[in-house]
C-alpha cells in the first residue's frame, strides 16, 4: 500500500460539500481484496476495536485496502472526538489505484489521521504493535491546539446558524465574517469596530478607574506604586485590606487579594512583578466576584465566580484532593473545556498557608480549602450563571462602564455581596473592565443556564436580514469562460457595483489588475472575497482549482455553465471522459444558494441535464427558442434567454425584454455565434444578480471586443488591408466555433497560425488541424515555448498529421517560435486576406501583433 498526493479540499468539491483530505492510494494485487490477507481484519480490529463495519450488512463485495484505509482515517478522527461523518473511496482508471476522500473539521487533524491510518493498517498487516491510545491522544491534543477556542467558536457557530460565511485568517482567533465590502472581523471576543484606544484604556487599570469614577461608577480606590515600600504606603493610604496586581494584566495573573500585613504585601508585589513592572495597589472589596458581559449597549450575561477550592474528606491531603478534582473531564489545561485544572503552584501554597494548611495537610471532612484568592476560570475557578438575578441598576452601571471605556464587547468585573440590589447599597465596586473577555463561563457555566452570547455578538455585527454575503457569480465550461466572466463583471460594474473578478489573465478589482497570470483557482477567488472594496465578485472557475482545493466559497448566487461539448484536458487527473468532466464542472451548480440561479446552456444536453442538481432556480439560454428544453422551460413560466429576429430576448412568464444584437458590439451584429452564446449567458447571469435592464443594455453597448476588454478573445486588427484575428482557441470545439465565425467574414485568401498544448490527447491535437484544413488555404504550424511533457517536435508532427487529408489547405509551413510564425504569416498577406492567429503567450503575442500593425 502506497499513499501519495495528499491534498486538502478546503471548500465544496467533486465529492461533497464537506472539507476533506484526498489522497491517491495504490494497492498491490493481493491488497485489492483483504480476504487475500489471512486474519488481516481480525488483527486490525484487535488494534482498533471501534472500527465500523467495512461494508453494509448483506454485501459481499471485494474490500480493497484503500477502503479499509478510508474507514480507519475516518474512525480515528471520530474516536478522538472530531465531528466527521463523510468518507469515500473511488476506483480510478488505473488498476489498483484509488482516490480516498475523508472529511475533516481541522485540516492538520485530518492530515495526521491519514498518517496514523497508514501506520495502523501497516501494523495490522505486519502483525506489529500500534499504540491506539497514543494515536487518539495525538489527535485530541492537536485538535485542541488548532481549533478555535470556546469564545471565538461560539461566535462562529452563531454566524453559521445565521448563514453568514466565515473564514479563519490566522492560526489564532482572527476570523472574518461575510465577504468583500460586507465583511466584519473579530479577534477572539473583540470586534473590528473596537478602537485601539479603548483597548489601551482597558489595559490600564488605573486610568480605567479614573474614568469610571468620573462617570459615577463605584470603584475601589488605589494607585500605582514604584516598589514594595511604596506599595505598603499606598495600602495604608487606602486602608487595609488591599489587592496587589499588575497594572496591565489579564486572566488573574499575578493578582493577590485580601492582603492585611506588610509581609503579605511584599510577597504579593514579588508575584505581580513576575508579570509586569507596573504594579497597582487598591482597596480590597469584600464580597462575591461577578463577571458581567456587556455587548453593544446591553448586559447579556452575568456569572458569579468562585475561586478554585477543594472540600476535605478527612482522608486525603490537599494535594490529593486537587489531583482528584483535576480528573474531572470538564477540566482541561487550556480554554477548550468549560473548566481549567486547578494550579498547584507557589500562589496556591501561599493561599494554603493563610488558612493554616500546606500541601500535605488533611482537611477535616466538609472543610472548604481555597487554593487561590482570585476567581478567574483560567486559574481553576468555577462560574455560576446569575444573569436573571441582575438588578437593573447594576446592569446600567456595567453598561456605563463599558461605554465610558469605549468597548463594544466588555467583561465587567464587579465585587459585591449580591447583584440583586444596587452596587452603592452594599459598598461594592467595579474593579476591572476587560477587552476581549472570555466567554466560556457564560456559554457553559459550571452551574446554571448557558447563555447565547455568540448570537448576541453576531446580532450586534449584522442586522437581521444581513448575512454578510455579496453576489458571487461562478463561471465554468469548456469554452467562452473568460469572455463571459469579463462581460458579466462589466455589466455589474455598469450597474454601480464595485466588482472583483478572477480569470485566466489575472485578478481585477474595479477594473484594476492586482495580480497577473492564471488566476482561475480558489486562492485568487478567496483574495477577492477578502478585499474590502468589492460589492460583487465574478469568478472563472477552472477544473484544476476545483480538483486541487475545491471552491473558494460555500454558496454562489449564480452559477454559469457555458458549454461542455467534446470537453478539454481529458485524460488528466483521472478526468477521462466528457461525463467525468461534466460531473466536475457541475460542482458550482450543486452549490448554488437556495435563492440563487444556475444559468445553463440548453443547446448542450450534458449542461442542460445539470438543472436536476440545482437547489435554486434555473435560467436556460440557447439561440433557438424552439429547443425542446427551452420551450418547456418557457411554457412553465421560467426564465430563458434566446435570439429572435436579430434581437436578444430575455423572457419569464409574461415578462419579455429585447435588446438588438446590433447594439452589442462583441457579437458583430450577431454574426459571431459563439460570442452571441457568451452574451446570452452573461445577460442571464446579470439578470440573476438583479441588475437593472438599463444597466445591462448600457454595459453590453460599451463592451468592445478589444485587447483591453477581452485579450485573446477574437481580437481584430487591420494589417495593410488584411484582417487579422487573434484568439486563444485551444481545443476542437473552440476551433470549430472560430471557423464558423471566420466563414461569415469575406476574404480572398485565408491563413491560420497554430500550435498545440502538449497536455492534450493526441486525438484532440490532431482534430484541431483536421477542422482547420477544411477552412484555410495556408497553415503555419509552430512549436510554442512549453511542450508540457511532449518531446521536441511531437506536437507539430501531430498537427501536420491532422492536415493529411485537408480539403482546402494547399500550403503548410513549420516554424520554431510563436513570434517568428506570426511574422511569417503576416509577410505572406495581401490586401483582402484574412489571417487567424491562435496565440499561446496571449499578452506577449498581442503586443507583438500590435507593434507589427503599427509599423504597417
Amino acid at each position: 500500500m502506497e499513499v501519495s498526493r495528499i491534498r486538502a479540499l478546503r471548500g465544496p468539491n467533486l465529492w461533497s460539500h464537506h472539507t476533506a483530505i484526498e489522497a491517491i492510494l495504490t494497492c498491490s494485487q493481493e491488497e485489492l481484496n483483504i480476504v487475500n490477507l489471512p486474519d488481516f481484519e481480525t488483527r486490525l480490529r484487535a488494534r482498533f476495536p471501534a472500527l465500523s463495519a467495512l461494508q453494509p450488512t448483506g454485501y459481499h463485495d471485494a474490500i480493497p485496502m484503500a477502503h479499509v484505509f478510508e474507514h480507519v482515517a475516518l474512525g480515528l478522527q471520530s474516536s478522538a472526538g472530531c465531528p466527521v461523518t463523510f468518507s469515500r473511496t473511488n476506483q480510478t482508471v488505473e488498476a489498483g489505484v484509488f482516490q480516498v476522500v475523508v472529511e475533516y473539521t481541522e485540516e492538520a487533524v485530518g492530515r495526521l489521521a491519514f498518517e496514523l491510518a497508514e501506520k495502523l493498517c501497516i501494523a495490522a498487516r505486519q502483525d506489529s504493535f500500534f499504540d491506539l491510545e497514543g494515536a487518539l491522544s495525538q489527535l485530541r491534543e492537536l485538535d485542541e491546539d488548532v481549533r478555535l477556542g470556546p469564545s471565538t467558536g461560539s461566535i462562529v457557530q452563531a454566524a453559521v446558524a445565521r448563514n453568514i460565511p466565515y473564514r479563519r485568517l490566522t492560526d489564532g482567533s482572527l476570523v472574518m465574517f461575510g465577504w468583500g465590502s460586507k465583511q466584519r472581523r473579530i479577534q477572539a471576543a473583540e470586534m473590528d469596530c473596537t478602537s485601539a484606544i479603548a483597548e489601551s484604556i482597558a489595559q490600564d487599570k488605573e486610568l480605567t478607574k479614573k474614568l469610571l469614577n468620573a462617570a459615577g461608577v463605584p470603584v475601589p480606590m488605589g494607585r500605582s506604586v514604584t516598589d514594595p515600600e511604596d506599595g505598603w504606603k499606598a495600602a495604608l493610604e487606602v486602608g487595609l485590606p488591599v489587592v496587589v496586581k499588575p497594572k496591565d494584566g489579564n486572566q488573574g495573573k499575578g493578582v493577590t487579594v485580601n492582603i492585611t500585613t506588610k509581609e503579605q504585601l511584599f510577597a504579593a508585589y514579588a508575584t505581580a512583578s513576575e508579570f509586569r513592572d507596573d504594579i497597582l495597589v487598591e482597596r480590597y472589596l469584600p464580597g462575591s466576584d461577578y463577571r458581567l458581559l456587556v455587548i453593544g449597549n446591553k448586559l447579556v450575561a452575568a456569572a458569579r465566580r468562585e475561586p478554585p477550592q477543594v472540600v476535605g474528606d478527612g482522608v486525603k491531603t490537599v494535594r490529593q484532593l486537587v489531583d482528584q478534582v483535576n480528573l474531572d473531564p470538564k477540566r482541561g489545561s487550556g480554554h477548550a473545556t468549560s473548566l481549567t485544572k486547578i494550579r498547584f503552584d507557589d500562589i496556591a501554597i501561599a493561599s494554603l498557608a493563610l488558612q493554616g494548611f500546606n500541601a500535605e495537610s488533611i482537611p477535616a471532612k466538609g472543610r472548604r480549602v481555597t487554593l487561590r484568592n482570585n476567581a478567574n476560570l483560567s486559574t481553576g475557578g468555577s462560574a455560576t450563571d446569575v444573569t436573571d438575578d441582575v438588578h437593573p441598576e447594576v446592569a446600567a452601571r456595567a453598561v456605563a462602564a463599558a461605554q465610558m471605556v469605549g468597548l463594544d464587547i466588555c467583561g465587567v468585573d464587579l465585587v459585591c455581596d449580591s447583584v440583586l440590589k444596587p452596587i452603592e447599597e452594599q459598598n461594592g465596586g467595579i474593579v476591572e473592565v476587560n477587552a476581549a473577555p472570555g466567554l466560556r463561563m457564560h456559554i457553559s457555566p459550571s452551574f446554571g443556564k448557558g447563555r447565547q452570547v455568540g448570537e448576541a455578538i453576531i446580532s450586534t455585527m449584522f442586522e437581521d436580514g444581513n448575512d454578510g454575503r455579496i453576489p458571487i457569480v461562478a463561471v465554468t465550461g469548456t469554452n467562452g469562460k473568460t469572455t463571459t466572466v469579463r462581460l458579466i463583471a462589466h455589466l455589474l460594474t455598469a450597474s454601480g457595483l464595485r466588482t472583483g473578478m478572477t480569470n485566466t489573465d489575472g485578478v481585477y478589482v474595479e477594473g484594476v489588475q492586482i495580480d497577473s497570470g492564471d488566476c482561475s483557482g480558489p486562492r485568487s477567488a478567496r483574495n477577492v472575497l477578502l478585499h474590502p472594496d468589492v460589492d460583487a465578485a465574478v469568478f472563472e472557475t477552472a477544473r484544476g482549482g476545483v480538483l486541487r482545493e475545491g471552491l473558494a466559497f460555500d454558496r454562489c448566487q449564480v452559477a454559469v455553465i457555458t458549454n461542455i461539448g467534446t470537453g478539454d484536458h481529458l485524460g488528466l487527473n483521472y478526468i477521462t471522459s466528457v461525463e467525468d468532466l461534466a460531473v466536475l464542472k457541475r460542482v458550482i451548480v450543486q452549490n448554488v444558494a437556495d435563492a440563487g440561479v444556475a444559468v445553463l446552456n440548453a443547446a448542450d444536453p450534458i449542461v442542460a441535464s445539470m438543472a436536476n442538481n440545482c437547489l435554486g432556480k434555473v435560467t436556460f439560454f440557447a439561440a433557438d427558442r424552439k429547443e425542446a428544453i427551452m420551450a418547456t422551460h418557457r411554457a412553465q413560466g421560467n426564465r430563458v434567454v434566446y435570439v429572435d429576429d436579430g434581437m436578444l430576448v430575455a423572457a419569464e412568464g409574461e415578462f419579455k425584454h429585447k435588446i438588438p444584437l446590433a447594439n452589442i458590439p462583441i457579437t458583430f451584429g450577431g454574426k459571431i455565434a459563439f460570442q452571441v452564446e457568451n452574451v446570452m449567458a452573461s445577460v442571464a447571469a446579470a439578470w440573476g444578480v438583479g441588475i437593472s435592464w438599463e444597466a445591462i443594455e448600457k454595459g453590453l453597448k460599451s463592451f468592445a471586443n478589444d485587447t483591453d476588454n477581452a485579450p485573446g478573445r477574437f481580437n481584430l486588427f487591420n494589417y495593410r488591408g488584411a484582417t487579422l484575428i487573434a484568439d486563444y482557441g485551444h481545443n476542437p470545439d473552440a476551433i470549430l466555433a472560430l471557423v464558423n465565425a471566420v466563414e461569415t467574414m469575406p476574404a480572398k485568401r485565408r491563413s491560420v497560425v497554430i500550435s498545440g498544448a502538449g497536455d492534450r490527447r493526441d486525438q484532440d491535437i490532431r482534430q484541431q488541424t483536421e477542422i482547420l484544413g477544411a477552412a484555410f488555404d495556408n497553415v503555419v504550424l509552430y512549436q510554442d515555448q512549453c511542450q508540457r511533457g511532449r518531446a521536441d517536435g511531437e506536437v507539430v508532427a501531430l498537427l501536420r498529421s491532422g492536415l493529411a487529408n485537408a480539403k482546402r489547405t494547399k500550403q503548410i509551413s513549420e516554424i520554431q517560435g510563436e513570434f517568428l510564425a506570426i511574422d511569417t504569416a503576416l509577410a505572406a498577406l495581401n490586401e483582402g486576406d484574412l489571417c487567424l492567429i491562435l496565440v499561446d503567450q496571449v499578452e506577449e503575442s498581442l503586443a507583438h501583433i500590435a507593434n507589427r500593425v503599427k509599423e504597417g
